[in-house]
């Protein structure tokens, strides 16, 4: 059997790294044979990205926050099945002609004729659909009376009569959201609309039978009941006390009011004191028992008026006083209502009224409800095919974008003004910079911690609008300027990809080299900073010894020189006897090495210009090799694996292409004089001038004697070798032979 041939990918290097190429509709058809280790990303999380929200859920199909390699293939799979001409995908146009859907399949087929049924319901007739078309749900089913969704409104009712049973289900129980945007009812609230009708029909019904015993009091049952719960434990406090005086005589004064505790109040005014006063007996107790009805507690005569004239007044006309067994004969009266209370079902449909209620059930439109609403659902998968075409509309209009983000970055290497990647959230305008490269911070956690494996400076930031009334936090990465005025606490504003201007915080800053010319001055910059902080160290150290010194003779005490002898340490030559060998040793090595070149120099000049090329190559020379180094190597993969990202490729930011991420502000050269602009002292210049011209004196004559210059201090007269002659010790060899 031969062997299936696999497809003709085509592949670009971008950012450093060999990626494959999308150009074609046919490509995206075949995403499911690209090898998965040849993605540039292999999940992505759902929230902080600057996408089509809806056209994320959507390809997030499982619904668990992160889409994934194969929900991508098979979003690809599908919306390359039903469009026919599959090159359209990457125009992505918001609007897609009817005719390039293809209704050869069975999915096709319902989409188009779903299509149509959304640009009826629309009132539009044209041979195209868009993504605005789609997006209203609500306009797309106002006028419809089925939906699918299972729901009925009033405008599904066919009569009055039931367009008014579905008004007071949704007044009473409230509603069910139809699509259409209209609260309706569903089969759920039909049958609980309808028990509850039953149920209180039933239990005004039961009252019915036994009224006399039910509503002892007629129609004032219900007030006297209430009137007589207010009041209930009062009266049986009294009762109680009285039984207290009968048993003991001599605690009567303990459970009576008090001329005290009256007395105590008297000063302040009594109308605000009916809480104090209310705590006192309902009535004075007495041994007899007996509640007088006119002598009542006046913090309580209001409520025990109600009760005189719903109750009592009616039970005993004309008592002057009440027995306990009297009000227990009246609380008995009211057990039967208790009962029929408690059974009380239904209460959620109460405000309709018993007539209304009754009505409702007599007309029994039940069943007719239940049949509109199965007859609602039954149109369930044209409405799931109508929200079908809104996903086809998305995925036409979306998708191209997002493969660009998630198989190759081409969004994110194509630095368009227009056109940002989905992960991108803004611009940072900070200490005369633009950082183009900003992200949202989905976990602050140990966000920074994991981000500074990318190599690149980061700035944290915490932003707030208070237009908008919300704060996030962002990460923006600089790759150009200096370093030197930045730190936790600055200042910034950010504005997001909608224009919208934020107060940004520095939070938090991850110091990596920003560029070759930053590194080179480094050292320089740290040994300023060394000796500066030496010297301010320095200085206050003098300071707060004067000052120690000064308060110490005052007092008569001098502690500085004892605590100075204290701390003292001796040094320990034996301890730096290895450093000071090792630095010797380099000393010596660099030295013979500067001598050896040196040499090799033709002119004076030549040769301080080596020397000076040489130290600063010493000084500044390992800074910019690592810088080199790292700035090479400076990869967003560990910012956005921080921020949840699955990065299965390297994103370099390599020198060149880092360069577009920052631009620092670049200023004329201003030709008018500055007002305010500090002047140099006369006294200053001509030092600057006399230094000048001593250093141009000295090079002058060392290089004069050099040249062999008599007139130059540094000329040295060359030494004349001293040759022996030789002609006497020939003359004494011949000698003996002439002899």
């Amino acid at each position: 059997m031969a062997e299936k041939k696999s497809y003709d990918w085509q592949y670009v290097s971008v950012g450093g790294v060999v990626r494959v190429k999308l150009t074609s509709g046919e490509d995206i058809a075949h995403l499911g044979e690209l090898d998965q280790k040849k993605w540039t990303v292999l999940s992505c999380p759902v929230d902080g990205l600057e996408f089509d929200r809806r056209a994320l859920e959507l390809l997030d199909a499982d619904g668990d926050g992160k889409i994934r390699v194969h929900e991508v293939v098979e979003a690809a799979e599908w919306l390359t099945s039903i469009v026919r001409d599959k090159d359209l995908i990457l125009k992505g146009d918001d609007v897609l002609p009817l005719s390039q859907i293809d209704d050869a399949t069975e999915t096709g087929k319902r989409l188009k004729n779903s299509a149509k049924q959304i640009l009826s319901n629309l009132g539009l007739e044209k041979d195209s659909i868009s993504l605005a078309d789609t997006s209203d749900s609500v306009a797309i089913f106002a006028k419809t009376k089925f939906n699918g969704d299972g729901v009925i409104t009033v405008a599904s009712a066919d009569d009055e009569e039931l367009a008014g049973v579905i008004s007071s289900c949704v007044e009473t129980l409230g509603g069910v959201p139809d699509r259409s945007g209209v609260d309706g009812v569903d089969a759920d609230k039909v049958e609980a609309f309808y028990t509850a009708l039953e149920d209180y029909s039933a239990w005004k019904a039961a009252a019915d039978v036994d009224k006399e015993s039910i509503f002892p009091y007629g129609d004032n049952t219900e007030a006297a009941f209430a009137a007589c719960e207010t009041v209930k434990d009062k009266v049986a406090d009294f009762f109680m006390r009285c039984k207290l005086i009968n048993f003991d005589g001599s605690v009567s004064a303990a459970v009576d009011v008090s001329a005290e505790k009256v007395a105590a109040i008297s000063d302040r005014n009594l109308g605000t004191c009916l809480e104090e006063i209310a705590a006192y007996p309902l009535a004075r107790p007495t041994k007899d028992g007996v509640l007088p009805l006119d002598a009542i507690n006046p913090a309580w005569q209001a409520a025990f008026d109600s009760v005189r004239s719903l109750v009592l007044d009616v039970d005993f006309p004309g008592s002057k006083s009440i027995s306990e067994d009297e009000w227990k004969s009246v609380l008995a009266k009211f057990e039967a209502y208790t009962v029929w209370k408690a059974a009380k079902k239904g209460e959620a449909v109460e405000a309709l009224g018993i007539d209304r209620i009754n009505a409702i059930l007599k007309s029994d439109k039940r069943q007719t409800l239940l049949d509109l609403i199965a007859k609602d659902k039954a149109l369930e998968a044209e409405s799931a095919s109508i929200d079908e075409v809104d996903k086809l509309l998305r995925l036409y209009r979306h998708f191209f974008r997002f493969l660009n983000n998630f198989v190759v970055f081409t969004d994110f290497y194509g630095r368009n003004d227009t056109v940002k990647a989905v992960f991108e959230a803004g611009k940072l305008y900070i200490d005369e910079r633009c950082c183009n490269l900003c992200l949202k911070v989905n976990a602050s956690g140990n966000h920074a911690e994991a981000a500074s494996l990318s190599g690149m400076f980061l700035i944290y930031c915490t932003c707030t609008s208070k237009k908008l009334g919300k704060t996030q936090n962002i990460v923006a990465v600089m790759t150009g300027g200096g370093v030197k005025n930045l730190r936790p606490g600055k200042n910034a504003v950010f504005y997001d990809l909608e224009g919208n201007d934020w107060d940004a915080v520095v939070t938090k800053i991850v110091d990596n080299p920003i560029s070759i010319r930053q590194a080179f001055w480094s050292p320089y910059r740290k040994l300023g900073k060394f000796i500066t902080d030496k010297i301010e160290k320095n200085a206050a150290e003098k300071d707060a010894a004067a000052t120690s010194d000064l308060l110490n003779k005052v007092d008569g005490v001098d502690l500085t020189k004892k605590d100075a002898k204290q701390a003292k340490q001796p040094f320990d030559i034996a301890k730096f006897a290895g450093i000071f060998a090792a630095i010797g040793m380099a000393a010596g090595y660099i030295g013979a090495l500067l001598k050896d070149i040196i040499a090799g120099a033709t002119s004076e000049p030549l040769k301080a210009l080596i020397v000076l090329a040489i130290l600063l190559l010493c000084v500044s020379g390992p800074a910019c090799l690592l810088a080199w180094l790292k700035l090479r190597k400076r990869n967003l993969g560990p910012v956005l694996n921080a921020n949840g990202w699955a990065i299965n490729s390297v994103v370099l930011v390599n020198i060149l292409f880092g360069g577009t991420l920052t631009s620092v502000a670049k200023y004329p050269l201003v030709k008018t004089p500055d007002p305010f602009k500090v002047k140099v002292p006369v006294w200053r210049k001509i030092l600057n001038w006399l230094a000048a011209a001593i250093v141009v004196v000295f090079v002058v004559l060392l290089v004069a004697g050099k040249k062999g210059c008599s007139w130059s201090p540094f000329y040295k007269e060359p030494a004349v070798e001293v040759v022996e002659d030789a002609a006497p010790a020939v003359e004494e060899e011949a000698a003996p032979l002439a002899e």
